[in-house]
């Protein structure tokens, strides 16, 4: 096994948790309804434009330090940390899952993706994974933020 297997598997997950998270930014953008309505549809695509990215940019660095990204439905659902959105989410459900998903992310990249680049002195990839940690930390607050006085 490579040494960096532990981490190239983190990062599989990771891509796994950006695939469903864009799906989901899309159902919301589609179906969120209410009075924030144009304001959360635009939110939304801006979110599901930056997951794009971070998708790519993680399934990149898995190819670059010798990994294979997965590249299926099917093995995201199984690797994924998150869940589907459901079906007829209200704006505060949906502000709030939104939320607990980037927490996760954030969670999942502090306790275990940075250590083991550390582990593996892999500078590029922790550096990758704290612009994510960092982003979505912002996104958090900017999403408590918006249903504060609800």
């Amino acid at each position: 096994m490579p040494e960096n297997q532990k981490l190239i598997n983190f990062l599989n997950q990771e891509l796994s948790n950006f695939a469903v998270l864009y799906i989901k930014l899309h159902r919301y953008h589609w179906f969120v309804q209410g009075r924030h309505f144009f304001k959360l549809h635009e939110v939304f695509e801006d979110l599901y434009n930056e997951a794009a990215e971070d998708l790519d940019e993680i399934a990149e660095r898995i190819l670059a330090i010798g990994g294979k990204p997965l590249a299926t439905m099917h093995k995201y659902i199984k690797e994924t940390t998150l869940h589907e959105a459901q079906a007829d989410d209200k704006e505060n459900e949906i502000i709030h899952q939104l939320s607990e998903d980037y927490k996760t992310m954030i969670k999942e990249i502090k306790e275990t993706g940075v250590p083991l680049t550390e582990e593996i002195n892999d500078q590029p990839t922790a550096d990758l994974l704290n612009d994510i940690h960092g982003r979505f930390e912002k996104h958090v607050w900017m999403l408590k933020a918006y249903i504060a006085y609800e």
